[in-house]
């Protein structure tokens, strides 16, 4: 029997592995930003929700969200330039997070255009329309109480319809329903019971269990945790209360041009979309707009890396921009004065100047070590690795001296160092051996220098060219 219950036993641990697995949660870059950190007078913290240092690029930043908020001026854009590094991506990610869920933000990397199978204008486009929110609003009429008894006849013969009758009642008043058939599924599929609360929306007849009603709380001994008391509603048992829905133009596009209607959204590529069906909805929703039946909800499209744009793509933003339906456009490069593309011309961070004058420019600056070694600290915490202070403060001279993503990457790697040698914190000769294993870029472009004659078409810096700094000494 021993012998027969070990499989047994591998396999019941296996189970219990796969199912830790899908508990885990990834951290991302800027899983740690939850906000600008600014207080209500737009004065930006040192350090406050993730964000560490740049005051002056999150105060603009926090004047653009109460810009976006108020949702009056349409077709601003806004350029976020600085070096590699210096939390570009981040101000972005704290102004989503800022606007909170309601307002539409999208997210674009200027070379994602050229890698959709559409034109890189309709591409644009969807972006634009991704970005802009309606608001629908619509009166329905909801009938709310507390089951105090529901009975459900089913045929002796097995077959034929199911009738039944519901009891509801509210703090005022009680009221019997007759049932029938497509109502009952409606309750057996929700497992509607006496003492439940719930809510039935008459023109759908969907039923929605609200929860236990708190005069039923002590009827049984034991409770599921996940049981949810509420009151007894109050008043009518039938109210019209107003349900507002939240969808983008782009939602309202594909399923107004595509066969199988909103099943094309789970589809994946949507497809060219037709002007004059965009057109149509644009009538429609200025109707709904006069009638008072939907508003707009300007959003927010980010697009990184905007240097990656084309000539055609900037002329288009400086068209898409004049259009009253516009969101807010906020753009981010690194690059100084280099080529258009697609032009032998150069310009400021790559885009034409009669673009570049349409925009309100934020600049971020390098960090201080201060910053960095909060930044480190932060991400850190983030990614649940303890760090010795001597640790810390080497990792922070590496990132000043090389880059700070250089030493963000070098955290996770540090720790789990320090797991093999089953530490419980990470020391400084983690932080050396992670140093020796994986080379920073200064280091990686000496090392090309050094063995040029060994790689495949290596190409010898131009005379005068400054190479790599040396290797920091640790």
């Amino acid at each position: 029997m021993a012998a027969s219950a070990a499989p047994m036993d591998i396999e019941a641990s296996k189970i219990m592995e796969a199912k830790d697995v899908t508990r885990i949660e990834r951290i991302g870059a800027h899983s740690h930003i939850r906000g600008l950190g600014l207080d209500d007078s737009l004065e930006a913290h040192k350090v406050s929700h993730g964000m560490v240092g740049q005051q002056k690029a999150r105060r603009a930043a926090g004047v653009v969200v109460q810009m976006i908020l108020k949702g009056e001026i349409a077709g601003r854009a806004v350029l976020l330039a600085g070096a590699p590094g210096t939390g570009k991506t981040a101000i972005a990610m704290g102004m989503s997070q800022a606007l909170g869920p309601e307002t539409p933000f999208t997210m674009l990397s200027g070379s994602e255009i050229f890698s959709l199978e559409m034109s890189r204008t309709e591409a644009l486009t969807q972006a634009f329309r991704r970005s802009i929110g309606v608001r629908i609003k619509e009166e329905t009429v909801l009938i709310e109480g507390e089951v105090v008894e529901i009975l459900i006849d089913r045929p002796s013969a097995g077959t034929g319809a199911k009738v039944g009758k519901l009891t509801l009642k509210t703090t005022d008043m009680e009221t019997l329903y007759d049932l029938g058939a497509k109502m009952i599924e409606a309750l057996t599929k929700e497992k509607v019971q006496a003492g439940d609360v719930i809510s039935i929306d008459k023109a759908t007849g969907k039923v929605t269990k609200l929860g236990r009603s708190f005069s039923r709380s002590r009827d049984y001994d034991a409770m599921g945790t996940t049981t949810r008391f509420v009151p007894t509603p109050e008043g009518e048992l039938q109210s019209r209360k107003e349900v507002v829905h939240t969808v983008s133009l782009h939602d309202i596009d594909v399923i107004n041009s595509r066969s199988q209607g909103f099943l094309a959204l789970f589809a994946g590529d949507t497809g060219e979309i037709k002007p004059e069906v965009r057109d149509q909805i644009d009538l429609k929703v200025a109707e709904w707009r006069e009638e008072g039946k939907a508003e707009i909800v300007p959003g927010v499209l980010f697009i990184d890396e905007v240097h990656m744009l084309d000539i055609e793509c900037f002329s288009f933003l400086n068209r898409a921009l004049e259009n009253e339906m516009a969101p807010i456009v906020i753009l981010a490069t690194n690059r100084g004065i280099t080529t258009i593309r697609g032009t032998d011309y150069t310009s400021p961070h790559g885009i034409p100047i009669d673009l570049l004058d349409r925009l309100l420019i934020i600049s971020t600056s390098p960090y201080s070590e201060a910053e960095i070694k909060k930044i480190l600290e932060i991400r850190a915490t983030e990614e649940d690795v303890d760090m010795s202070d001597t640790a810390l403060d080497l990792l922070t001279r590496i990132g000043l001296e090389t880059s700070l993503r250089y030493a963000i990457h070098m955290i996770t790697a540090a720790h789990l160092v320090a797991v093999k040698r089953r530490a419980t914190e990470v020391d400084v000769d983690d932080i050396k051996k992670v140093y020796q294993l994986f080379f920073d870029v200064n280091r990686s472009t000496s090392f090309l220098n050094e063995y040029e004659s060994q790689f495949m078409f290596h190409q010898a810096p131009a005379p005068g060219a400054t190479e790599g700094p040396a290797a920091m000494d640790l």
